[in-house]
């Protein structure tokens, strides 16, 4: 992460005694933010990993259901945004605005494509009836064991990633904001780019993991 104690354009807010704190603490601030949504992460990837023991006849079926073509086009999606997103730093880094906004405006859109796959996916799944619990009501899959399971797992876990990659196109939002209406950030004080720009790279990262397991059984 930057600091801004040399930055003229930016002034620490007031609560702190020095740019440097003002820094730390944002530092800190979004690295245990980052630990809290990888322990919330982990503990559905831990649950997926024993029901994948339990019950492996049900991924591969479910598997079957999604279309790994949409997966790999979301996947090849989300990596070149995170290529964007480090654009979008490294230009406001050198000073770079236009560059550092065009880079950070084809990061959204990147996240606004992913969604609109996702939506087809799932609109696709509801229409042959393949919700999660009670919604189920697929009769190809009916007398399947435990399949419901797949599908809880399979809802839950990109759902609550969409909802992520949701919130990270706001935050970039945000940033674009302040960058051109309010003209901020630049070589000498980019701390909450930066700080944006690793929340992305942890939804990059766990789609990466999530792709795979679902979509490759």
């Amino acid at each position: 992460m930057s600091i801004a104690k040399t930055a003229s354009e930016h002034h620490h807010a007031h609560h702190f005694e020095s740019p440097e704190k003002e820094f730390i603490a944002s530092k800190e601030g979004v690295w245990l933010f980052l630990a809290t949504e990888i322990l919330m992460f982990g503990g559905l990837f831990v649950a997926l990993t024993i029901f994948r023991g339990l019950y492996p006849e049900i991924f591969v079926k479910g598997a079957t259901t999604v279309d790994w073509r949409m997966g790999a086009l979301n996947t090849v999606v989300l990596i070149f945004s995170s290529l964007t997103m480090a654009l979008g730093i490294h230009y406001f880094q050198k000073g770079d605005r236009q560059k550092a906004i065009i880079s950070l405006v084809v990061t959204v859109l990147c996240g606004a494509v992913f969604m609109v796959v996702k939506y087809f996916e799932y609109s696709h799944k509801l229409h042959l009836g393949l919700a999660p619990a009670k919604f189920f009501t697929n009769p190809e899959m009916a007398n399947i064991e435990h399949i419901k399971i797949y599908f809880g797992l399979y809802y839950t876990m990109t759902g609550l990633h969409g909802a992520h990659v949701l919130i990270g196109m706001g935050l970039i939002s945000w940033i674009l904001y302040r960058a051109i209406a309010k003209g901020e950030f630049g070589p000498k004080y980019f701390t909450p780019v930066e700080g944006v720009g690793l929340f992305w790279h942890i939804i990059d990262l766990i789609w990466i993991f999530l792709f795979p397991l679902f979509y490759l059984t």
